[in-house]
C-alpha cells in the first residue's frame, strides 16, 4: 500500500528541501512525497528537491495533511503564529488533528524555548528524523 509523506515548511523551504533530499536518498518504494508550503517559493524549492507534488497555502495544508501517513517539518508547524506568522492557527490545528504520525524537528524559535532537549546541529536532527521515518515505514510494511 502506498504511503504518503507530507513535508511542511514555510519561508524559503530550506528545511523541507533538506528533508526531501534525505528521504529521496532512501529510495523508498510505494511512497509519495508531498511538499506543502505556506508560500509558493517554499513549495517550488521542495518540488525541485524531489517532492512528487506540491501545493501552497492554508487550505492546501489543511486538506492534504488529513490524508498523509507521515507529516514532517519543524516543530513550528504545530504552533499557531510561529515561523514569523506563516503558520496560521488553522494550519497548526490541522497538523495536530491529522491521523498521520508527526515527526517534528525541535528547532528553537524566538518566541519559545524547548527545555530538556539536547541542542543538536540541524544535520543531526535531519538524520534522526529521516531514520525514524525509515524505521516506521519498515515497521508498517
Amino acid at each position: 500500500m502506498k504511503k504518503t509523506i507530507a513535508i511542511i515548511d514555510g519561508m524559503g523551504g530550506g528545511i523541507g528541501v533538506q528533508l526531501i533530499g534525505r528521504i529521496r536518498e532512501l529510495d523508498l518504494p510505494d511512497t509519495e512525497i508531498l511538499a506543502l508550503g505556506t508560500n509558493a517559493i517554499a513549495v517550488e524549492r521542495m518540488v525541485k528537491a524531489g517532492a512528487h507534488r506540491g501545493a501552497a497555502g492554508e487550505n492546501a495544508v489543511r486538506v492534504t495533511v488529513a490524508r498523509a501517513d507521515f507529516i514532517l517539518g519543524p516543530i513550528g508547524i504545530v504552533i499557531p503564529n510561529s515561523m514569523m506568522g506563516e503558520i496560521t492557527p488553522p494550519i497548526a490545528e490541522a497538523v495536530m488533528a491529522a491521523p498521520g504520525e508527526r515527526i517534528l524537528l525541535p528547532l528553537q524559535q524566538d518566541h519559545f524555548v524547548l527545555v530538556g532537549l539536547e541542542p543538536l546541529p540541524l544535520a543531526k536532527m535531519l538524520e534522526k528524523a529521516v531514520n525514524l521515518l525509515r524505521e516506521q515505514l519498515e515497521k508498517g510494511a
